[in-house]
């Protein structure tokens, strides 16, 4: 596995390829202090946007993950998370795979309903609107007469 310090030489000890854009940035201590201010900004930003997104549709542990991996090109912390989570996701992914049909079927109602809980709590508390008190609105008023 490679790891944050090989990112940083670009895997190349005893090469005479010449040094690429972040090689020069690190060569001086202001330059390494620099970017890993700038990456640990970045890859902060990504994971906690991530986080915000995960309870909602859409690529939020994706953009969490690529947060991480932002993070790894410089944090060696943050590339063993990476690697622990890959191992976490694998692992469930493998273990609902092996279940039948019926666990597969719960299994996604299940995070279905809490996706849909929260989209709910998140629009009550943040808007003030109650969608099933709206949806029950909408199907019991009588319809409009020409």
């Amino acid at each position: 596995m490679a790891t944050a310090e090989d990112s940083r030489t670009g895997g190349r000890e005893g090469t005479t390829d010449p040094p690429g854009r972040l090689d020069r940035i690190r060569a001086t201590p202001a330059g390494r202090l620099t970017l890993r201010i700038v990456i640990g900004v970045i890859g902060t930003a990504l994971v906690v946007a991530g986080l915000i997104m995960v309870p909602f549709p859409g690529p939020g542990w994706l953009v969490v993950f690529a947060g991480l991996a932002v993070l790894a090109t410089e944090f060696t912390w943050a590339s063993r998370l990476l690697a622990f989570a890959k191992d976490k996701v694998m692992a469930a992914t493998g273990w609902l795979k092996r279940q039948n049909w019926f666990v597969r079927i719960v299994a996604g109602v299940l995070t279905l309903l809490i996706a849909a809980a929260i989209v709910w709590a998140s629009v009550r508390l943040t808007l003030g609107i109650d969608l099933i008190h709206e949806a029950r609105e909408l199907l019991i008023r009588p319809p409009l007469s020409l």
